[in-house]
């Protein structure tokens, strides 16, 4: 039963459809960062709408984290992103399994189905201009369709950026 649970629990986690990967400066004491603004420059590569829907997001993230929009920030956002296109999901998998006196083989092929998927990497990094530079990053990667309603983007954009700082601040290892 706890096999059980520990799949369904994987399984909700990975629902996102989302690969993220962190990566972080680990002489930075994340303590000391209370309060953080965005790059007044940034070039998101993504459309206005879209912006200001995942600054939103992540606005009600980190605040909900006990961070602070401020005009005299701790450190700064940067936000970018860029779209992969014809990423073709096929694989080949081959298995060799048995039980007692029984031994199997087998052999899977996996097809793109669907045609082409619209995939997007997104990078959010954290800066401290004053002391040490870039201090956090977090690269995703995930589907989307140009085709989603407001409301349908804006569940999307939550949902990543929930997996996106589930790892923020960092645990040392």
């Amino acid at each position: 039963m706890k096999a059980l649970k520990f799949l369904f629990l994987t399984f909700l986690l990975t629902s996102c459809g989302a690969v993220v990967h962190y990566d972080y400066e680990k002489s930075t004491d994340f303590n000391h960062y209370k309060s953080y603004n965005y790059f007044g420059d940034m070039k998101t590569g993504l459309s206005q709408l879209d912006t200001k829907r995942l600054i939103r997001v992540m606005d009600a993230k980190l605040e909900s984290m006990g961070l602070t929009r401020s005009e005299h920030p701790d450190f700064f956002i940067d936000i970018f992103s860029q779209d992969i296109q014809n990423r073709t999901n096929s694989n080949v998998g081959i298995g060799v399994g048995g039980s007692g006196r029984n031994v199997g083989g087998g052999l899977s092929v996996g097809l793109p189905i669907g045609g082409q998927k619209n995939t997007r990497e997104l990078t959010i990094e954290f800066v401290d201009d004053t002391k040490t530079g870039m201090f956090w990053q977090a690269i995703s990667e995930s589907n989307y369709s140009d085709n989603d309603t407001p409301k349908k983007r804006e569940e999307r954009f939550h949902s990543l950026v929930e997996k996106m700082f589930s790892s923020y601040p960092p645990t040392s290892e």
